[in-house]
């Protein structure tokens, strides 16, 4: 009963992180509409998207307290719809403030969202006993793939938004509620109730912020370079390394393949080295393609630089969720909210700093700002050491809570 239960969770985690690509693949890809849809101008429009991010990082604040009280799985179960929902929102509206609500709606909501799906990965891997978290990520990217793929129809056809977003949303929307049922978490996160705080902890996490510190940098760093590869890969390939513009659009989906790849076959390697050497790999892969890009003498060699990119950035996100809840068993929860907003930051610094610099200076040298940022993953490698590193824990298996029943123990 225990080993299904575990098998259901991490079916349904997994069919919620891929939900989660899907949504947030449509709403990116298709920016340049939405602008052109409510007559948004290229000044106005950084605002709104800062916005969602900014908002994100208070909506995983919030999911940090609210988690001391609900299982991580009520709060995934409901704010899995209203990501889906926004989306809606956002290409329904006439005016320019329906769509400035409908994102805010949306960055609030995939900040609990993406807190509570990460807390439901770290427990669940705890309750495994072996790495598969980034397995969990790997169902992330596919997503992605398929909203970008579904997106490019949309665009291709002419249809118009609503049009566009609402086959999938009506798809996605029982599904998710439909398989929310059997989320399921181990005791290793933490259980909701009052918890324990004390001297140096971070305010209203309970976990000691000098604990999470390096690994809210890796973040941090790992977004710089994830921001990077999506905002500014089509125009550094197109303006830099003159390529057609129908071959600027090629890397970013090359870096997502590879994402997928790397994140698909990731756990095998954390299980078999260690979360410390492959994250030390990812590290050195990244920071390679970084060079790559910067010395790409044209358009193939750059894309072959965004492309080893991929592979190496993607086990890095994941398995610092990971380290976060074998670093604070008792707090995970409130270590993976805490953790989770430094997703944020680094979304939100890596856009405008590779644009001022490469502004100010030159493209080609603004991409070994987020290489050197990436290799200071390096210093912080032993973070992600654990007393079993391939396992991403002890051996021991916690009970495991059904929180799509009303949190029974199972």
């Amino acid at each position: 009963m225990t080993d299904a239960r575990l098998r259901q969770g991490r079916a349904s985690l997994a069919f919620s992180f891929f939900s989660q690509g899907v949504a947030f693949a449509l709403l990116v890809t298709r920016i340049p509409a939405v602008q052109d849809r409510y007559g948004i101008s290229d000044a106005l429009l950084p605002l709104f998207l800062a916005a969602v991010p900014v908002l994100a990082g208070v909506g995983s604040v919030l999911t940090g307290h609210m988690v001391r009280r609900l299982p991580p799985g009520a709060v995934l179960r409901w704010s899995q719809p209203v990501v889906l929902l926004s989306l809606l929102g956002v290409a329904g509206g006439r005016e320019v403030w329906h769509v400035a609500v409908a994102l805010g709606v949306f960055g609030l909501a995939v900040g609990a969202l993406d807190a509570s799906m990460n807390m439901l990965g770290v427990s669940l891997q705890r309750a495994y006993g072996r790495s598969i978290m980034l397995g969990f990520h790997a169902a992330y990217s596919l997503g992605g793939i398929a909203g970008a793929s579904l997106a490019w129809v949309g665009a291709h056809e002419d249809l118009a938004l609503l049009t566009s977003y609402l086959p999938p949303v009506l798809v996605l929307v029982p599904a998710a509620l439909a398989a929310s049922r059997w989320y399921t978490t181990g005791a290793g996160g933490a259980a909701p109730g009052p918890q324990d705080t004390g001297p140096g902890a971070a305010a209203g996490t309970g976990v000691p912020f000098a604990l999470l510190m390096p690994l809210c940098l890796v973040m941090t760093f790992a977004y710089i370079g994830d921001s990077t590869v999506s905002n500014w890969s089509a125009k550094y390939l197109e303006d830099v390394l003159g390529s057609s513009e129908e071959l600027a659009t090629v890397p970013y989906n090359a870096y997502m393949v590879t994402t997928l790849i790397g994140r698909t076959v990731g756990d095998l390697g954390v299980r078999r080295f260690g979360a410390v050497a492959v994250v030390r790999c990812g590290t050195l892969l990244a920071a390679a393609g970084f060079a790559v890009v910067a010395m790409a003498p044209g358009p193939w060699a750059g894309m072959a630089g965004f492309t080893l990119l991929g592979l190496g950035l993607c086990v890095i996100v994941p398995q610092t969720f990971a380290a976060a809840g074998r670093l604070a068993p008792g707090q995970s929860d409130a270590a993976v909210a805490r953790l989770n907003v430094f997703n944020y930051v680094g979304f939100l610094v890596g856009s405008p700093l590779v644009g001022a610099l490469g502004d100010a200076w030159s493209y080609r040298g603004a991409m070994l700002v987020p290489m050197v940022l990436v290799l200071a993953t390096l210093v912080y490698a032993r973070s992600f050491g654990s007393d079993d590193a391939r396992y991403g824990g002890g051996h021991e298996r916690p009970r495991v809570v059904d929180v799509g029943r009303g949190g029974n123990e199972v």
